[in-house]
């Protein structure tokens, strides 16, 4: 039986649910990092969700009362960039705002990540 989720109307299946479930325990260092400053209302006072899935797809983070995805990007990505490009032009569809941060940028540039995405929360 399909869980009913946060997005409305839309139905996850229980394998998924669960990989979303695995995924928060095995999250990278860099979405560590990142989601030490997102969780609890940290960043401008907006909830984040960790792992969450949205389309059939599983979102690193995800602010719903921004419509806001925001993807860690490792090494994996450079050779997956086909299916990132396809996925986000789905959410961006759904009017998603998608943004993308490579490992990198969490790990040596952490004040202007946060600052961006206080930057695109603020907005309206």
């Amino acid at each position: 039986m399909p869980v009913k989720n946060i997005i409305p109307g839309q139905q996850v299946s229980p394998k998924k649910l669960q990989r979303s479930r695995e995924l928060r325990g095995e999250m990278t260092s860099a979405e560590k990092i990142l989601w030490q400053e997102l969780r609890g209302h940290r960043l401008g006072g907006y909830h984040f969700r960790r792992q969450q899935i949205i389309a059939g797809f599983i979102m690193d983070f995800f602010c719903q009362a921004k419509d806001m995805v925001i993807e860690v990007d490792g090494e994996i990505h450079q050779s997956q960039k086909e299916y990132d490009a396809e996925r986000d032009k789905i959410l961006a569809e759904m009017g998603l705002c998608i943004l993308r941060f490579s490992n990198q940028d969490i790990f040596q540039n952490l004040p202007q990540v946060l600052k961006k995405i206080a930057e695109l929360c603020s907005k309206s």
